[in-house]
């Protein structure tokens, strides 16, 4: 079976959250399934002071870990429309990754949160994919075989491009069982992807 990694940045844990649920959507496959969390580059004092979830259990990845999965699953918060930077400035250390062609035919997928609904989330999807393709690597998204993203029953985060979740102005809202839902059917998909390939 294949190597997974769930690779995320997470302020407030919303990603924190939807990163469990794409693993455990993968670990469905058999697939061996690693959560990894990007490094802070806020400096402590003032994380402390915005209040950010800074017990994450998650270890924290090394550029190089990379190399040794199959497929990489990347979660982000949007920030402004955009990947965070915390992301941003991880992935541009992985130039010499890019160089050698080590992510070439790896899978990836990307999940986001937005404070709103239309807070950028499908940007930030594209600027997280537009990353993997260039790393080489085939991208799997969240179709509409998860139907839970075309409800009208309530508010709900998805897109086909990757699981989402709407987390409010203040942090105040925690994914809903259909966003968890959908996290999990996406990690599902890229894993039998990664195991067709890889297994």
């Amino acid at each position: 079976m294949s190597k997974v990694l769930v690779l995320y940045y997470s302020s407030y844990g919303h990603i924190e959250t939807l990163a469990g649920a794409m693993a455990e959507g993968a670990r469905s496959t058999g697939a061996t399934v690693d959560i990894k969390r990007v490094p802070e580059t806020v400096p402590e004092e003032i994380a402390k002071g915005a209040h950010f979830k800074l017990d994450q259990q998650a270890p924290v990845a090394t550029v190089n870990d990379l190399a040794n999965y199959d497929a990489i699953i990347v979660g982000t918060p949007t920030r402004f429309g955009r990947i965070s930077s915390q992301m941003a400035a991880f992935l541009d250390q992985a130039g010499g990754l890019w160089m050698s062609g080590a992510l070439n035919g790896k899978v990836g997928g990307a999940f986001t949160s937005t404070a709103s609904q239309h807070g950028g989330q499908e940007t930030t999807l594209f600027s997280v994919i537009t990353n993997l393709l260039h790393f080489g690597m085939t991208i799997v998204g969240l179709p509409y075989s998860h139907q839970g993203q075309m409800t009208l029953d309530e508010i709900v985060g998805g897109a086909p491009y990757g699981a989402t979740t709407i987390a409010g102005g203040q942090g105040q809202r925690q994914p809903t069982e259909i966003e968890l839902a959908g996290a999990r059917h996406q990690g599902e998909l890229i894993a039998k992807t990664a195991n067709k390939l890889f297994g």
